[in-house]
């Protein structure tokens, strides 16, 4: 059983879905501090200095000045802002996924078939490449 285990998992499909879900992974903490970190402040600062991670409507009745404050306090928060973080990171991961297939998909078309048939030039019917005389007309073909 441990040799079938082991044959299994030294196949080349669970090699390479491991190493993508660890790339994977890696991948998104970039990304996310790429929204968290990089883009997120300079739009909050456009759009009248908002810091979105801080965004939230308290659902308690009592009133907190910060997230951080209602977290602490165990008062029920929906968090818009760190939502909105979230949203623009899976985007930003659909697109780059988006590309990268699209570019596989580029570099993995099969060649083109070569055709098996052509035309007749006396009477237009479709024959074998390899004939030397049409079916169809009788006529000798020229190589």
């Amino acid at each position: 059983m441990l040799k079938e285990f082991k044959q299994f998992a030294m196949r080349g499909n669970v090699l390479d879905m491991a190493i993508g879900i660890i790339i994977g992974a890696a991948f998104g903490k970039i990304i996310t501090s790429l929204v968290g970190d990089i883009l997120m402040p300079p739009l909050g600062l456009i759009l009248g200095k908002v810091d979105f991670s801080s965004l939230f409507i308290n659902i308690s009745g009592k009133s907190y000045a910060t997230l951080a404050e209602a977290k602490a306090a165990g008062a029920p928060t929906i968090n818009y802002g760190l939502f909105l973080n979230s949203v623009i990171d899976f985007i930003i991961v659909a697109f780059a996924i988006f590309l990268l297939v699209r570019q596989i998909n580029r570099w993995s078309k099969p060649p083109a078939a070569a055709p098996a048939t052509k035309d007749c030039p006396f009477c237009c019917s479709a024959i074998p490449i390899k004939a030397t005389r049409c079916p169809n007309c009788t006529s000798e073909l020229r190589g």
